[in-house]
């Protein structure tokens, strides 16, 4: 398995730093000896306890293979080349978009923030890199730290449970959680400088957002989609290429600049054609968005800030996941197309 997937996770290895990565064989003898710890198991619901050694072997070399099969994501927690816990998504098979996530981190390590900076990159890259929209947890009910963890990243509470514990044999109530891709979207940039105060009565249109995209069609007829990255608003989902007007420019002007800085491509006006247009509330704001169609450009489009890319067949388009304002767009061009 290539560990590069999950290199969006790594810091740059300062002192201190977490680390969060694959698991690998090597790391079996020191996650044993921090999960053999009652304190530790009695909290979790699939660990037994005591924790046979060969377990931890062929635990690692699961998770190994349900990466691969895009099923689960469960990742070593490192500070200074050491192992000290781990963090893991799980997909649910029975709800398309949703997963599990959940987290423990050796005794002597707790109390240092670690578990709320491992569980909420992992929920950030997640949100942002795979085809998921909500992620739940559960913790037992007298496991209060671990609420508040959560609730600290985010998570709303979403119910009660029961559920087996395997190190204490019994079946016991956990408090259910949820959160959605609006608890880890970073909030928009401030303004460098402070705008002046609002007149009296907002003139028109004070509200408006210009926002111009570009569905780039190649020549097989697939049109190509951008997925948002990390710590952008409404990060994961997919959209067509394009951003925001600056002042003085047109929509033809944003784009080429938008293509050219997101794709490294270069686009002229004259191939941009004008095709609908979206309309859309957005958090106080109105989105006017201008979808164009574009069938030339210069340049091999790349995903210059890290975004993943795809093309897509207009009959699939539906499939990805897309901010509301995009939606409405996606039917008309596939039936243009």
């Amino acid at each position: 398995m290539d560990d590069a997937i999950f290199a969006p996770l790594q810091a740059e290895g300062r002192a201190g730093e977490l680390i969060l990565r694959a698991l690998r064989a090597e790391d079996a003898a020191q996650l044993h000896r921090l999960v053999n710890d009652w304190e530790v198991a009695r909290m979790l619901a699939r660990v037994p306890f005591p924790y046979p050694r060969a377990l931890a072997d062929d635990w690692i070399a699961s998770t190994r293979a349900q990466v691969a099969a895009g099923t689960a994501w469960h990742l070593a927690i490192v500070r200074d080349g050491a192992l000290v816990g781990c963090v893991g998504l799980t997909t649910a098979p029975d709800a398309p978009r949703h997963a599990e996530i959940g987290y423990w981190v050796g005794r002597r390590h707790w109390g240092q923030g670690i578990g709320p900076e491992a569980a909420g990159r992992l929920a950030r890259w997640a949100l942002a890199n795979l085809d998921l929209d909500v992620l739940h947890a559960s913790v037992l009910e007298e496991n209060r730290r671990s609420a508040a963890v959560l609730a600290r990243l985010g998570f709303v509470e979403d119910g009660t449970a029961e559920q087996d514990f395997t190190a204490r044999n019994a079946r016991l109530p956990v408090r259910r959680f949820r959160a959605g891709r609006e608890a880890f979207s970073a909030p928009p940039p401030a303004p460098m400088t402070a705008a002046p105060p609002p007149p009296p009565e907002a003139a028109p249109g004070a509200n408006l957002l210009l926002v111009a995209a570009c569905a780039l069609i190649d020549a097989d007829g697939r049109v190509l989609l951008a997925r948002r990255p990390e710590g952008k608003p409404m990060a994961g989902l997919w959209e067509f290429p394009g951003g925001k007007l600056a002042a003085g420019e047109t929509p033809e002007d944003c784009l080429i600049r938008e293509l050219r800085e997101e794709l490294g491509i270069e686009v002229s006006a004259a191939c941009l054609a004008p095709f609908a247009f979206a309309s859309h509330p957005l958090e106080g704001r109105h989105l006017l968005m201008p979808l164009y169609l574009c069938r030339r450009w210069t340049g091999t489009p790349e995903g210059v800030e890290g975004q993943a890319l795809a093309w897509v067949r207009p009959p699939r388009l539906g499939d990805y996941a897309m901010p509301p304002a995009d939606r409405p767009l996606v039917a008309l061009l596939r039936d243009f197309l």
